[in-house]
């Protein structure tokens, strides 16, 4: 029997595609239609919280532009008939599409022409009465923006007023190592956001958690304040998604993290907020 779809099971093989996977999004507010470029559970970071099993270092393999189109065509039908929602019991008030999110089990952007797929993806769904009414998201951990690959895709994200949803999870060396594998440096984190920003609307994603017990640490938090000041004095960034976990991480520390409370989480949304940044916040 098939399951129910819910913000607890984001399975990306439910539906058989290799491409193509649905989710129930908190932070979208419904059914989000998810793009997977790194079928082959390859990043170039290793964030401590990912739920992708197996997952390796590395890029995204060559794309299939066919059967990306095939799969994205016969499941927008799927939904559109309604099939879809009968299958997997989507309860009446999030039978909407909210968006169509690249994003995936890895970083999108590394995969080869970029702009080609975003281009695909955004065509099919202008023809198919899916835009303007639903939102273009990509979901990306911002690392790459430097890149002639990923500024072009941006450009055509935004000819489809698609937006940016850019992880920005530490502002400290410490952090960054620690919760996201990364070994890219705060300054350079900084100027792919406003390289990004630049190119085409963009919102923070950040995820804030308790990690080996230290609850939310006053130092990290001190830090990515101070980081906001900066992109605020020098973006068009003026949003922020805050979230904690909602699933269990596939990665080695996943025993050592926990969510953080409802009232720490507004609580540090609130302290942004005072920096002159709209925040919303899923618990």
């Amino acid at each position: 029997m098939i399951s129910s779809l819910s913000i607890s099971n984001h399975d990306r093989d439910v539906t058989g595609l290799k491409y193509i996977y649905p989710v129930i999004s908190r932070r979208a507010g419904g059914l989000s239609i998810g793009i997977n470029f790194n079928t082959n559970n390859a990043c170039n970071w290793r964030c401590v919280y990912c739920q992708v099993p197996n997952l390796i270092k590395g890029v995204a393999p060559a794309l299939d532009f066919q059967l990306l189109e095939d799969e994205l065509r016969l499941f927008l039908h799927d939904i559109q008939r309604g099939g879809f929602y009968r299958r997997f019991q989507i309860e009446t008030e999030q039978q909407a599409i909210k968006d169509i999110a690249i994003s995936g089990n890895g970083e999108p952007t590394s995969v080869e022409h970029f702009a080609r797929a975003v281009a695909l993806i955004g065509d099919i769904a202008v023809e198919m009465n899916v835009f303007p009414d639903s939102h273009f998201v990509l979901i990306t951990n911002g690392s790459l923006m430097h890149q002639k690959n990923a500024q072009e895709g941006l450009k055509v994200l935004n000819e489809f007023g698609g937006e940016v949803w850019y992880k920005f999870d530490s502002a400290t060396k410490k952090g960054r190592a620690e919760f996201n594998g990364a070994t890219q440096n705060l300054s350079k984190a900084l100027e792919n956001i406003k390289i990004s920003s630049a190119l085409c609307p963009t919102k923070l994603q950040t995820c804030w958690f308790d990690f080996a017990g230290r609850g939310l640490q006053e130092n990290e938090k001190q830090a990515f304040l101070d980081a906001l000041k900066m992109i605020g004095e020098t973006t068009d960034v003026n949003e922020i998604l805050l979230y904690t976990l909602a699933r269990p991480s596939m990665q080695p520390d996943a025993s050592r993290l926990k969510p953080l409370s409802n009232a720490v989480l507004n609580s540090f949304a609130d302290e942004i907020r005072s920096l002159g940044f709209h925040v919303s916040v899923a618990g």
